[in-house]
């Protein structure tokens, strides 16, 4: 069983666009947007006037002045005129959740070309600013004061994971220094040095502690950015790639209140990934990669555990037995992860997208495994609120 079994409708990714991530200070996000959509359009070897609809993901939130931005696309090329075009927000999933709803549209029949694009300007705002926005993903944080932002939030579940299975500062420090050193192979990365295990493992003045015992080495940075792609129901004549399947996905929300969640569970994640798998009729072990929203290292770690990769407690173990390594049996954020990529945060769900379907059309450069079959995103919104899994494979 499949997508295509289930819906009777294939869904491809035909075409991709990537911009650099990192502090992008010529660029608007105006021109962020339009590049990226341009480069998606050309690379799927089709017009814009050949697009039915635009889901726009991005999460803004008082970061940028324009609170209306689904219609840049349409600065692309004047076929576009009249094209719907939707802004999708879920907080840090918002990618994916565009994603999602262009995929939807494509079952529904009510398109058979949709253009998704995720993007966000970040690095123009001050901290307090860029603070403030990202904490309106909180329950309990949105509107209030905060000296640590989400990487408190994010320390809270470092410290439960410690209390409950033991000390973690080590093995963070291991998924750091790793999607440190597999970001220096992804061109668009915004950090692309590898830092080592000692640098990650040790406080010091570059790398002082942010939040508990968080280091910054275990917080992705703040990021300009913006990632494109093009979903079709059937083949594209003239693309640059031979396109890619969508063989399940799935999304789940948790309750908001921090009081009705366990702060390691992830549960919400753990029903997306179930349904995603049971759409795609696929087990972890069909698996060839995975690219997972470790907005925090400690984040990374719990999905270790949520995939079914290691039993609760026991995540350190895929480190040690190298299965997340490049050349593992499951290679974990082989683009760097949104540690060393970078997070602009309406972009990464559809760059999550995009690094994976360069994977399996063997597109993906330096970033390239042998053979890559199957691969899955991990996008989520919030402490693991809104959560979107993908499946994807190749033709």
């Amino acid at each position: 069983m499949s997508l295509r079994d289930r819906f009777g409708t294939d869904v491809l990714i035909t075409g991709c666009g990537h911009t650099p991530f990192g502090k992008l200070a010529d660029e608007t996000l105006e021109s962020l947007v339009v590049s990226v959509a341009r480069e998606a359009l050309d690379n799927a070897g089709i017009e814009p006037g050949q697009v039915d609809e635009i889901y726009f993901g991005q999460f803004n939130s008082g970061m940028h002045p324009l609170g209306f931005a689904s219609s840049l696309a349409l600065q692309v090329s004047d076929d576009l005129a009249g094209v719907p075009a939707t802004r999708v927000e879920n907080a840090c999933g918002s990618g994916s959740a565009a994603v999602q709803q262009g995929i939807r549209a494509l079952l529904a029949g009510t398109a058979r070309t949709v253009l998704v694009i995720g993007a966000e300007k970040m690095t123009h705002a001050g901290p307090d600013v860029v603070g403030a926005a990202l904490l309106g993903a909180d329950y309990e944080s949105a509107g209030k004061e905060s000296t640590t932002g989400f990487a408190g939030l994010f320390a809270r579940v470092a410290d439960a994971y410690a209390d409950r299975y033991g000390p973690v500062g080590d093995t963070l420090a291991h998924i750091a220094a790793k999607n440190h050193r597999n970001g220096v192979a992804n061109p668009y990365a915004q950090l692309r040095k590898d830092l080592g295990f000692e640098f990650c493992a040790t406080v010091s003045d570059r790398n002082p502690i942010v939040a508990g015992q968080l280091r910054r080495t275990d917080c992705s940075p703040v990021s300009d950015g913006a990632a494109a792609l093009v979903l079709t129901t059937e083949p594209t004549s003239g693309a640059a790639h031979t396109p890619v399947r969508i063989a399940g996905f799935g999304q789940a929300n948790d309750f908001l209140p921090a009081a009705k969640r366990d702060p390691i569970e992830f549960a919400g994640s753990v029903t997306a990934w179930q349904r995603a798998m049971a759409m795609a009729g696929t087990t972890v072990a069909d698996l060839d990669f995975a690219e997972l929203h470790d907005c925090f290292t400690i984040a990374e770690l719990v999905l270790y555990e949520v995939m079914g990769l290691a039993e609760r407690g026991k995540g350190r173990q895929v480190l040690d037995d190298g299965t997340v390594l490049r050349g593992g049996a499951l290679p974990v954020n082989l683009s760097g992860g949104l540690k060393s990529k970078g997070h602009p945060v309406g972009a990464t769900g559809v760059s999550q997208h995009v690094i994976a379907a360069m994977q399996l059309s063997g597109t993906a450069g330096d970033m390239q495994l042998d053979s890559a079959r199957r691969g899955v995103v991990h996008n989520m919104g919030g402490l693991a609120v809104a959560n979107y899994v993908s499946v994807l494979e190749a033709l």
